[in-house]
C-alpha cells in the first residue's frame, strides 16, 4: 500500500519532465487498479468484518495515490524544492497509524483497536469512549465538523469522511482523518457505525514544511522566475480576479440574480491560473453564468483563456443557448494549435420563468441549495472542450425558486455536494456576498496547486 511517507522524502535532484511523467503515469495506473478491486462483487461467504477492513484499506490506499499524485505534478510544474529529508518509516510504523473503532447502537459496546488507543493516547486498559463522548477527544474548534459528520451517518446513513485533530493526553499535536460507515440490519436499520482512523500527522507535517522552505527560497531570492512574473502580469491584465460581490454596472439597478465571486488561493506562490468564471447579463434581462478551467500554464495559457472567454462572451450575447455556447468553445479549442482540452459550465437564467438552463463540458456540476438542502443538479457531463464532439452538449433545466442558491466551482473548490454540513451558514445566507467569508474559512485550507473560484448566485425574485 503506497504511504504517505513517500511525500516526506525529496529526490536527490529534480528529475527531467520525461521520468515525472512515467511516475504520474505509473501512480494512475495504479488509482485504475484500485478502482478495479474496489468495484470487485463481495463474497456473500466472507466476513462482514474482514470485508469492511478490506474497504477501508482500499480507501486509504487511494488516498495515497492522490496525495503522490499531487507532490508529483507539483514536481513537474517546476515548483519550490521540498524541506529536507524526512528519514522514511518502516512498514510496521505505518500500520500502527490505522485503527478501527466500533459503536454497537443496540448493546451500547464499544470496540477499539489497540492502534487506535495508541494513536489517541489511551490507555488500553481503559474503556473506550462513546459516541457522546467521542468530541472530548478533538480539539474543540473541530467539534462541530466531527458530530455534523457522525450525526449524519446515524441518522441519514451518509459516510463519514473528515479530519480533525486531537486532544492527548501527552499534549502532542495530532491530526487524524477517520472513515466510516453505517452498519445495517437486514431490515435496513441502522444498528452500529464504524470507522478506521488514519494519523496523518506525519503528512500534514511534510506538507506544512514544504510551504514553508517555497516561501522561503521565494524571500531568498527576492523574486519569482521571469517567466512566471510575466505571466501573473497578463493574466491580471486580460483576466482581473474578481472576489467579492459581482456587479454588472455600478449604477445599474440590482438585477433578478445577487451575485458574489469566492478566490480560494493556491497553497502556495503564485497560482498558474487554470481556472476561470464568469457572470454576463444579457441584453433581454437573462444571465449567463459560467466557470471552467484549461490545462497548461505561462502566458500562453492565459492568452488561450482570454481568446476562450471572449469567444464565450461574444455567443452568449448572441442569443444562443448553453450547449450551443460549449459546442462553439469545444471547436474553438479543437482547433487551436496546440489545444488546451479542459473543462466548462454554462448557465442562462430567464427571470421571467425562473429557468435555468444549463450545459456542461466534464466539469462539476451546479450545486442548488434549498430549503436546508443540498444537491448536484442532474444533466449529462458531456465530453471535454477540445474533444470537438459531434454530438454536441446536451442542456438541462431547474425551475429556480426566490431564495435559492446555486453553486459553480471549480478546480474542487468544494470538494462535495454536502456543502450544507460543511458550512450550515450557507442554508441562512440573505445575500451571495454572505457566503464568501464561511467558504472561505471553511474550503481555504485545503491543499490545492492552483487557485479555484466558485461563483455564488442567489435568486431574488422572478421579473413581472
Amino acid at each position: 500500500m503506497p504511504s504517505h511517507a513517500f511525500t516526506d522524502r525529496p529526490a536527490a535532484a529534480s528529475p527531467e519532465p520525461g521520468p515525472v511523467d512515467a511516475l504520474i503515469a505509473q501512480a494512475r495506473r495504479l488509482r485504475g487498479g484500485m478502482d478495479a478491486v474496489r468495484a470487485r462483487p463481495q463474497d456473500p461467504r466472507a466476513d462482514e468484518t474482514r470485508a469492511r477492513w478490506q474497504r477501508a484499506l482500499c480507501e486509504l490506499a487511494m488516498h495515497h495515490l492522490d496525495d503522490l499524485d499531487g507532490h508529483l505534478a507539483q514536481l513537474r510544474a517546476g515548483g519550490p524544492p521540498p524541506a529536507p529529508a524526512a528519514r522514511r518509516e518502516p512498514a510496521a510504523s505505518l500500520l500502527r497509524r490505522v485503527g478501527s473503532a466500533e459503536w454497537n447502537l443496540l448493546t451500547d459496546e464499544v470496540s477499539w483497536s489497540p492502534e487506535l488507543y495508541a494513536i489517541v493516547g489511551r490507555d488500553p486498559a481503559t474503556r473506550p469512549p462513546t459516541l457522546d463522548e467521542l468530541p472530548s477527544l478533538v480539539v474543540p474548534e473541530d467539534r462541530p465538523r466531527l458530530t455534523t459528520m457522525v450525526t449524519g451517518c446515524l441518522i441519514d446513513g451518509k459516510p463519514i469522511d473528515g479530519e480533525f485533530r486531537l486532544t492527548r493526553p501527552d499534549n502532542s499535536p495530532r491530526t487524524v482523518h477517520m472513515t466510516g460507515e453505517p452498519v445495517l440490519d437486514r431490515e435496513g436499520a441502522i444498528v452500529s457505525m464504524w470507522a478506521v482512523v488514519r494519523d496523518v500527522s506525519a503528512l500534514r507535517r511534510g506538507e506544512h514544511a514544504l510551504r514553508e522552505s517555497g516561501r522561503s527560497l521565494v524571500r531568498q531570492t527576492g523574486e519569482e522566475p521571469a517567466g512566471r512574473r510575466a505571466a501573473a502580469a497578463l493574466r491580471e491584465a486580460l483576466l482581473p480576479a474578481r472576489h467579492g460581490p459581482l456587479r454588472f454596472s455600478p449604477s445599474a439597478a440590482p438585477g433578478p440574480l445577487d451575485l458574489a465571486a469566492v478566490r480560494l488561493p493556491a497553497t502556495g506562490g503564485e497560482p498558474p491560473g487554470r481556472h476561470w468564471h464568469e457572470a454576463l447579463e444579457l441584453p433581454d434581462a437573462r444571465t449567463v453564468l459560467a466557470a471552467g478551467e484549461l490545462t497548461g500554464g505561462g502566458a500562453r495559457l492565459t492568452a488561450a483563456t482570454a481568446t476562450l472567454l471572449g469567444a464565450l462572451r461574444g455567443t452568449a450575447l448572441a442569443g444562443i443557448g448553453p450547449g450551443q455556447v460549449l459546442g462553439c468553445l469545444d471547436q474553438l479549442v479543437a482547433a487551436q494549435a496546440g489545444p488546451t482540452p479542459g473543462s466548462a459550465l454554462c448557465c442562462r437564467y430567464d427571470p421571467r420563468t425562473g429557468l435555468l438552463t444549463w450545459a456542461r463540458a466534464g466539469h462539476a456540476a451546479p450545486l442548488l441549495l434549498r430549503g436546508g438542502e443540498a444537491r448536484e443538479l442532474p444533466g449529462a457531463r458531456g465530453p471535454l472542450l477540445g474533444a470537438a464532439s459531434v454530438g454536441g452538449h446536451a442542456e438541462a433545466g431547474e425551475p429556480l425558486l426566490p431564495g435559492d442558491l446555486v453553486l459553480l466551482c471549480t478546480g474542487g473548490s468544494v470538494p462535495d455536494g454536502d456543502v450544507l454540513d460543511r458550512v450550515p451558514a450557507l442554508a441562512t445566507a440573505r445575500t451571495a456576498q454572505d457566503c464568501v467569508r464561511p467558504l472561505t474559512e471553511e474550503f481555504a485550507s485545503v491543499v490545492r496547486e492552483d487557485d479555484a473560484y466558485v461563483l455564488v448566485a442567489r435568486v431574488r425574485g422572478r421579473a413581472g
